[in-house]
């Protein structure tokens, strides 16, 4: 290396150490472009590393107190260019002003939350390109300026193992650009070396030199052996240390969220229902075709025809469903105007449908669109690519005007009758059927899979009986839990049963399709036409079942406006009796002569009868004994829901589990918490109902344990539960355990802090069998 150094003028030596800096500052750039779309956030990186080390090689006759002011001005030109054109090819609306002061306020929780593939947009790149130009700004101060080479590569390499972190578990691991990083800083180290002062051998004689240049050989090899020695020793012990796969800090971070009225869109039907003329939104359509249409070929709107060619354009889709509420249950992600595009099914074909969307009445974050969106342009948004649905985290406005083009997938349904549905843990959540299933249901689901085998069958079952026996009406009330799916399906016609809108149509479809095994979801969504305004009347839910090799095929189970429906008693079969009646005949009482003597009361007709404290006695005991019988059952009731919760199902749904044991809980100790708290909020809720429940003075609970431990316990808790809302398929049965111990010796503690009569109606309160989750 030296030899080499010294054949290249001292002019092209001196340019080698700023060089290496701007390349370790555009290395770490790259690293971090590896979950970026394109190259535009290396390009602006680059830019900012050699833009700083340029202005410090230029400056160093300048005073040191100058450099970082003149830097700080160049690095904000060079921002302003960058995000002017990161803004031009993202297509965002707005002005400069705006675009720049949205991407300084929001630029790193945007950086942690967008989805992969970043699209460079201002806020993906702002905090990148400003990290590049001050690590290169200080790197070169100090290892310029001050001669400290090794104090100068610090924060190059910070900014380098920064990028990596951020990265995380998304991308391939950066072995190129960590072993090139190494190489030129070893050429600036090198460098710096030659040019600190001329080579000390060449001023010894021939004699002295050689002696000289055999000890440094020979110190440079014993020194290789060492450290050749350390690695191979070493090396084996740190590599056990690291995981498997590194962190992802966007777990961390909490991603955009939809607002309380977006969480279950399908009780907004109702609402709509009674206010049809309300102009929702406008929408022109280009390439929509033939109109949308479910699995059996009937049209979106259940029968009411779709005018132009209508479309389904979706607004939610709920796959959650706990007995009382279906939510929506997404993972949005803020996304550019480029969405990644998921393979379609093999037995799919898709089409290309460009929207423009005006809104008007509509509100909420909660974005319609044509599934499924591929670009969007006009809006900032986020996006779930397991449903394919969009969120405006700023929220809709009227006048608000945004363009998508979507990929409209039709399943071949040639296909469909012999199509198998999937199992396993994959699909698990949209098999899931929350405990509470009323006995009229299950027997009904029964029923309509008796005698329908393939999955495509019993689909279809459920689809005509629903259409065949309900009736359809604007003015029913709103409301999917058991007992209002039990009235609509089985309650009296005269009485209010047995009619409803399209969310009890889809949300009785979707229940009845999971208890035969179908993975079913409810989408919220309108039956738009092709062009023009889409109304609260076009606003309706429609069920969708999962085929292997189709997708997601939804169905129509909606009655058509001229049929009458026939009587659910003509075709629903009664329960079994228990036991057959008896074939004996029963036996016949001869007349009597005359008829027997009345009986007097206190006469001697009624002395060999139970006397009237006797009577009362008996029935205050069987009072009692009903009594016991019914807080024994609540208690065995309680103590099986907290079983299923804490020790059923996988680690992500005993973690649920454990969290709704604390919330429950702190409802019964009379501390509830709002539904829209964060967990971390939820926590520390719960840390100051057990510290008001504990005696002020003596520092421990009633169990023994002191009140810091459970603070720990139920901080552990929540990250766990924000560890299964942000990266489900992280968690382990270890942490499920460890989640069901905090949470019973939580509720252990709160429950020991009551009064003595309160502590006994704990166990048989019935408020957390029936309490929305």
């Amino acid at each position: 290396m030296v030899r080499l150094l010294r054949a290249v003028p001292a002019a092209l030596v001196t340019l080698v150490l700023p060089a290496a800096l701007v390349g370790m500052v555009t290395l770490a750039g790259m690293a971090l472009d590896r979950v970026y779309a394109g190259s535009l956030l290396t390009v602006l990186v680059a830019g900012a590393a050699l833009g700083s080390v340029l202005v410090s090689v230029v400056a160093r006759r300048l005073p040191s107190w100058l450099v970082a002011p003149v830097s700080v001005l160049a690095m904000a030109g060079w921002a302003a260019w960058g995000l002017r054109l990161a803004a031009g090819r993202a297509d965002l609306p707005g002005g400069f002003v705006q675009v720049a002061g949205d991407a300084a306020r929001n630029g790193i929780p945007r950086l942690l939350t967008a989805m992969i593939p970043v699209e460079p947009t201002p806020d993906t790149v702002l905090v990148p390109l400003v990290g590049a130009w001050l690590a290169g700004l200080a790197g070169a101060e100090v290892a310029l300026r001050a001669g400290r080479v090794l104090l100068g590569y610090l924060p190059p390499a910070l900014l380098f193992a920064g990028a990596v972190y951020v990265v995380g578990p998304n991308a391939e691991p950066a072995i190129g650009e960590t072993v090139t990083l190494v190489a030129v800083a070893a050429l600036g180290l090198a460098v710096s070396g030659r040019t600190a002062g001329g080579d000390p051998v060449d001023d010894l004689n021939p004699a002295a030199r050689a002696r000289v240049r055999a000890r440094l050989a020979v110190a440079s090899a014993a020194g290789t052996a060492v450290v050749v020695g350390l690695a191979a020793l070493l090396g084996p012990a740190l590599a056990a240390l690291v995981e498997t796969r590194p962190v992802d800090p966007r777990r961390y971070v909490e991603p955009p969220q939809v607002e309380t009225l977006d969480e279950n869109p399908l009780i907004r039907i109702s609402g709509w229902a009674l206010n049809p003329e309300q102009q929702l939104f406008q929408v022109t359509t280009d390439g929509s075709g033939p109109a949308d249409t479910g699995a059996g070929g009937t049209d979106p709107a259940g029968g009411t025809p779709a005018t132009g060619g209508g479309v389904r354009v979706r607004l939610a889709v709920l796959s959650d469903y706990d007995g009382v509420t279906w939510r929506v249950g997404a993972t949005y992600r803020n996304a550019g105007r480029i969405l990644p595009v998921v393979d379609p099914p093999s037995g799919a074909t898709v089409e290309t449908i460009r929207q423009e969307i005006t809104v008007g009445d509509l509100t909420g974050r909660l974005l319609p669109a044509v599934a499924t969106p591929r670009e969007v342009s006009g809006a900032r948004v986020a996006y779930d690519p397991d449903t394919g649905t969009l969120i405006r985290p700023d929220g809709l406005t009227p006048g608000l005007r945004y363009a998508v083009s979507s990929g409209r997938e039709r399943p071949d349904l040639n296909l469909i009758a012999t199509a198998n549905t999937p199992a396993g843990d994959e699909v698990a959540r949209v098999l899931h059927v929350a405990d509470g299933v009323p006995e009229q249901l299950r027997r009904l689901a029964a029923q309509l899979a008796e005698e329908n085998g393939a999955p495509y069958a019993r689909a279809s079952a459920i689809e005509q009986w629903l259409a065949e026996h309900y009736r359809l009406v604007a003015d029913a009330p709103s409301g999917h839990a058991y007992p209002n799916l039990a009235f609509f399906l089985f309650g009296p016609a005269g009485g209010g049963g047995q009619r409803g809108t399209s969310e009890q149509f889809a949300a009785s479809f979707a229940v009845l399709g999971r208890l035969v095994g179908l993975p079913t979801r409810v989408v919220v969504g309108f039956a738009a036409p092709a062009s023009g305004a889409v109304r609260a009347a076009d606003a309706y839910a429609w069920p969708e079942v999962l085929f292997d090799g189709l997708g997601w095929v939804p169905f129509d189970p909606l009655p058509r406006p001229d049929d009458e429906p026939r009587p659910v008693e003509e075709d629903f079969r009664p329960r079994p009796e228990e036991t057959p009646p008896s074939e004996q005949p029963e036996p016949t009482l001869e007349p009597t002569s005359s008829p027997p003597p009345l009986a007097l009361p206190g006469g001697p007709a009624d002395s060999g009868g139970p006397s009237t404290p006797v009577l009362l006695a008996g029935a205050g005991g069987g009072l009692l004994l009903v009594l016991a019988v019914a807080l024994a059952t609540l208690a065995g009731m309680r103590r099986a829901q907290t079983r299923n919760r804490l020790h059923r199902g996988d680690p992500r749904h005993r973690i649920a589990g454990a969290w709704r044991e604390l919330t429950d809980a702190l409802r019964l100790a009379g501390h509830p918490v709002a539904a829209d708290l964060s967990a971390t909020e939820v926590a520390a809720a719960a840390r100051r109902a057990l510290a008001a429940a504990l005696p002020p003075s003596a520092g421990t609970d009633p169990t023994g344990q002191r009140a810091t431990e459970w603070d720990t316990a139920v901080e552990e808790l929540a990250q766990l539960v924000n560890q299964v809302g942000f990266a489900p398929g992280g968690v382990t049965d270890g942490q499920a355990r460890a989640a069901a111990e905090a949470a019973t010796a939580y509720t252990g503690a709160l429950r020991a802090a009551r009064p003595r009569w309160r502590r006994l109606l704990w166990s048989v309160h019935p408020g957390p069998l029936r309490w929305s989750r």
